[in-house]
């Protein structure tokens, strides 16, 4: 005879680890947690969905959603902002001591190339932009917290622009998705477009910082 305890265990054990529905609906508030803290601060995290998990755990706050978990506002907005700022400064204090072993180690092409974007956005645009920016981009966001340490950013700037930045991603697309959900009945039919809208939309930031730096790159040119 099955046990609930059993099942229990099964359902989480055949979750989808790269599917936000499945996560939260084995895990709830506790995943989200657990996942915004591996994907900035454990290099293995960065395959992790954390704007799509974000966003769809907002919708699942909603009595508007039809399936899935339904989670409390409070309580998600707590794990997932503790989740972002604990995971970033793990990841910090890790690139410090490891220095560059941990990437050097990491087989993943996907995982270098992150990399290299990350050291090219803390190059270009400084310390504080560079962090803040990092957040809105996959993998991105994963290899700058350990890159940070490994390349000596001050601690107290990293931990200063790391809370900024993860409270500005955390907290924003948990709370757009919240806001969707609440405007719009059985929200969830259309989940997989507004997913993929939010994840384009989370770029903007990166993409307007990169257009201002060539039109000040090209004025500079002009004049010179």
């Amino acid at each position: 005879m099955t046990t609930p305890l059993a099942l229990s265990l099964s359902s989480q054990l055949a979750v989808n680890v790269l599917d936000a529905q499945s996560l939260l609906s084995a895990f709830g508030v506790l995943g989200v947690g657990v996942v915004m803290f591996a994907e900035t601060g454990l290099l293995i995290g960065f395959f992790l969905p954390g704007d799509s998990l974000l966003f769809t755990a907002g919708l699942l706050c909603t009595g508007s959603a039809t399936s899935g978990a339904h989670l409390s506002l409070a309580p998600l907005l707590a794990a997932a902002a503790v989740g972002a700022l604990a995971g970033a400064q793990c990841g910090y204090l890790l690139g410090r001591r490891a220095g560059g072993a941990l990437l050097a180690r990491s087989r993943s092409a996907r995982l270098k190339e992150g990399a290299q974007r990350a050291e090219d956005l803390l190059g270009r645009y400084g310390h504080a932009k560079a962090i803040v920016l990092a957040r809105f981009v996959p993998v991105v966001r994963t290899v700058l917290n350990p890159l940070a340490g490994t390349l000596g950013v001050p601690a107290r700037t990293f931990t200063l622009w790391q809370v900024v930045g993860g409270l500005a991603w955390s907290l924003g697309l948990t709370l757009a998705g919240y806001a969707l959900g609440s405007s719009i009945p059985n929200v969830d039919r259309y989940l997989l477009p507004l997913i993929a809208l939010i994840v384009v939309l989370s770029l903007i930031p990166l993409a307007a910082e990169l257009l201002r730096t060539r039109r000040a790159t090209r004025t500079k040119e002009a004049r010179g």
